[in-house]
């Protein structure tokens, strides 16, 4: 038997059991539970130290299972069969009729949903037969972990397993996109919005507007270093860190590179595990020069934005 399939057959006998996992996606790890327990639930609220009245994300493998328990539209069928599986969530109205736990969605009408492309979670999934609640897995308002030691750092032994899948692909969490009525943008992610534009008629960004629904990843202050973060630096002062996403002919033990050539794909991997980092080595402040604001520089420019804020 390959390791993975034990790993597989491990993770599916502590989600059965109501406890709670780590899982590997292509944008962060996952904190996973069975998304029709209320147990299982609110063990992942309990863990994470989440406010109750902030929603999560369910994850599922297939259209068939989703339909159970979401309503779809045109605009639904469009964008999955253009990016699904992968780091796209659409927020959905529930049907009367579905076993989503209450708790999830804080007694709303609505919920997350995304089909993770990770080949480990995909596995996962197919073998269950209920929806995995997975927030990413960490302690509320931190930042997210992108390898299993990351999540081993957030939770310890608190967690009983953690299914490891490598580092993330992508390093950041997914885009989220409001189907309720008129569709708009709730929060940047792993997929350029623009091609999203390009699919949706009349699709609003609403990422920087005041939102009135609820979803995961939109608080003011969020994907925190715990540590204060200094925006658009053009330089960084003594003993301070200093992201840059261009390597530089000086060398200077106080940078750090989340790219070599100005690659954004490559800064936004790089990211959460450069913060931890500067954490670890003992670092009481970071700053950061100046990100482009195009494609997934977007969605650097929001997470950075929200470590930011006191």
């Amino acid at each position: 038997m390959k390791k993975s399939d034990s790993n597989i057959k491990k993770a599916i006998k502590y989600l059965n059991n109501n406890e709670c996992i780590a899982i590997p996606t292509e944008t962060v790890y996952g904190l996973a539970g069975n998304a029709y327990s209320d147990k299982a639930v609110s063990r992942i609220y309990k863990l994470k130290k989440r406010p109750s009245n902030n929603p999560l994300i369910a994850h599922y493998y297939s259209l068939n299972e989703l339909k159970k328990d979401c309503e779809i539209d045109k605009n639904f069928i469009r964008l999955y069969k253009k990016f699904c599986p992968g780091p796209i969530s659409f927020v959905l109205k529930l049907k009367k009729t579905s076993k989503i736990s209450k708790i999830i969605t804080n007694n709303s009408n609505s919920i997350a949903v995304r089909f993770p492309s990770h080949p480990l979670s995909r596995q996962l999934l197919k073998k269950i037969n209920y929806p995995l609640a997975a927030p990413s897995a960490n302690i509320s308002t931190s930042i997210s972990p992108v390898s299993k030691q990351d999540v081993f750092d957030e939770f310890g032994s608190k967690l009983k397993f953690i299914l490891d899948g490598g580092s993330s692909k992508i390093g950041l969490e997914s885009t989220i996109i409001n189907l309720i009525g008129k569709p708009y943008i709730l929060r940047l992610g792993g997929i350029n919005s623009r091609l999203i534009y390009k699919l949706i008629n009349q699709l609003e960004n609403k990422s920087k507007k005041k939102i009135k629904i609820k979803v995961p990843g939109i608080s003011k202050l969020h994907y925190s270093p715990g540590i204060p973060v200094r925006l658009n630096a053009k330089k960084n002062f003594q003993n301070e860190a200093y992201i840059l996403i261009k390597k530089r002919k000086k060398i200077n033990k106080n940078y750090f590179y989340i790219s070599k050539t100005s690659n954004l794909n490559e800064a936004a991997k790089n990211l959460y595990r450069t913060l931890r980092k500067i954490k670890k080595n003992g670092y009481k402040k970071i700053a950061i020069e100046k990100i482009p604001n195009i494609n997934i520089g977007e969605a650097i420019n929001d997470r950075i934005l929200r470590a930011s804020k006191k």
